[in-house]
């Protein structure tokens, strides 16, 4: 039997990356999954790609608002009959400097807009999504969540504060939800990813992957895949992680491990 026959799950941020790795992993596992993105077209081209049939729909929304993370729940309701696993993976890093200047700094470079911006998607859209997934797990008689920190979230870094601030709210939130629903039969638990090969920091990869560095960083000599990060998801959302509840996953190739 496969890992998630029968079960209804969101994730969010799907529409590149992990998202979509995961989103793609969850269909091969027998799930009913809601992809969640904020760009109509990418998710359009996202579902035509994956070819989940019946057992894959989109929908749109910024998960900083909390009335847009209550239809994403209600969607999958709608659709599915219930909810048993929430991937929260929406969120933004490095590559948002394109997008937002001065939005990855210090914290005193930081503007209070693009701090409460970066924060209101990276840490918000967990917050919100997870306040309206409980009531829908409880109504499923349990259910498991996973959230999507970083290794980041572990460690101090010399900029980026805003990201690694919410980095390291997701798991200290995600320790409260495990201690304060476990009795409903709903776990939550995070994974902490270190550098994958994403759009998030293309950027870099060339460089972390380079000869010279590779082995400098991390002692696997590379970045990670998509897929190894939504292998440890899957792990965590199915019954095999059933005895997991507030654990921190962190799948980096032993780059923490190896830092100084």
């Amino acid at each position: 039997m496969r890992m998630l026959e029968g079960k209804v799950a969101v994730v969010t941020g799907a529409s590149s990356g992990i998202g979509r790795a995961v989103a793609e992993r969850f269909l091969e596992e027998g799930a009913k999954v809601v992809v969640v993105g904020r760009t109509a077209d990418k998710l359009e081209t996202l579902k035509k790609e994956m070819d989940g049939g019946d057992a894959l729909i989109t929908h749109v929304a910024d998960l900083s608002s909390d009335d847009q993370s209550r239809s994403v729940i209600e969607a999958a309701e709608q659709a599915f009959g219930g909810l048993d696993v929430l991937v929260n993976n929406a969120g933004v890093g490095y590559s948002y400097r394109d997008v937002r200047p001065g939005s990855m700094d210090t914290l005193v470079d930081t503007s209070v807009d693009d701090w409460d911006h970066v924060i209101g998607i990276n840490l918000g859209a967990v917050v919100n999504c997870s306040r309206h997934a409980i009531p829908a797990m409880r109504r499923r008689g349990g259910g498991s969540i996973v959230n999507l920190s970083s290794i980041l979230g572990l460690v101090g870094n010399p900029d980026a504060h805003a990201y690694t601030t919410a980095k390291g709210a997701i798991i200290n939130l995600t320790r409260s939800l495990s201690t304060a629903h476990a009795k409903e039969n709903i776990r939550a638990n995070v994974v902490c990813p270190g550098y994958i090969d994403t759009p998030m920091v293309a950027a870099f990869t060339d460089y972390l992957n380079s000869e010279e560095y590779r082995f400098q960083w991390n002692p696997s000599g590379r970045t990670g895949k998509p897929a190894e990060i939504a292998n440890g998801v899957l792990f965590l959302a199915s019954n095999e992680g059933s005895y997991c509840n507030g654990s921190v996953l962190v799948i980096d190739g032993g780059a923490l491990a190896a830092a100084p």
